[in-house]
């Protein structure tokens, strides 16, 4: 798949999704929450945000007093990630399935990567760089859209393929086509132990009760099968 295609995507969503990001439900409460939790005190820790969007992660991580880079293959991403955080900490224009050349060895507490993973085809080189920059002991924090989930939805017709998929968004304004790999459980989860990381904790999230008041059809249907799953691993 060109990534082209996911740039230029994420390029147009920029400004709404910026603008709609601080309550859009499936992202303000259900992955952040969760995502969060599994993260923990962050005090004077040292971060990198791996495809940080318009920075929002960012923002929460700034206020409980961690140090924070961010990445994003967007351009448009990170100039809303700038402002927002009112150029406090590093950002760049990055696609993380290349080698993180701006970032050194073992400098990192936490490596956390929300709801991007399944974007790239081969998880190999990000993994390892992950790897590579977090400290000894340090912490992978991701989210990533359930492989049940993506199955059902998609009508897969093989679950154990790593395939292609599209879907069109709509909650960010103008519908806009959104490409990505959709990958079995194993697949999901073998790389990580590959590259080096031992799982500490898995959360397949439930919805907090403020997105009921926003979206009550999602809300009650989350609460019965996961469309996300958050996963904490350790170097």
């Amino acid at each position: 798949m060109n990534t082209t295609k996911i740039k230029t995507a994420y390029n147009k969503l920029a400004k709404d999704y910026n603008r709609l990001i601080d309550h859009k439900p499936h992202n303000a409460y259900y992955d952040r929450p969760n995502t969060l939790k599994l993260i923990g005190d962050v005090t004077n820790k040292h971060i990198l945000d791996a495809a940080c969007g318009p920075g929002k992660y960012a923002e929460i991580l700034f206020s409980k007093k961690a140090t924070v880079v961010g990445l994003d293959i967007s351009k448009e991403m990170i100039k809303y990630a700038k402002e927002r955080n009112e150029n406090r900490g590093d950002f760049y224009i990055h696609d993380i399935q290349e080698p993180l050349s701006m970032c050194k060895s073992e400098t990192f507490d936490i490596v956390l990567c929300a709801l991007a993973m399944h974007y790239i085809k081969d998880w190999k080189i990000t993994l390892q760089e992950f790897y590579r920059v977090l400290k000894p002991n340090g912490e992978l924090i991701i989210s990533i859209e359930h492989p049940f989930f993506e199955y059902q939805y998609y009508n897969s017709e093989i679950y154990f393929n790593i395939e292609p998929v599209q879907c069109t968004w709509t909650g960010f304004g103008t519908p806009i086509e959104i490409y990505s790999y959709r990958r079995s459980l194993q697949d999901c989860i073998n790389p990580l132990i590959e590259n080096g990381f031992s799982i500490s904790k898995l959360i397949e999230p439930k919805p907090v009760k403020e997105f009921k008041n926003l979206d009550p059809k999602h809300y009650e249907e989350l609460n019965q099968f996961p469309a996300f799953m958050c996963i904490k691993a350790k170097k």
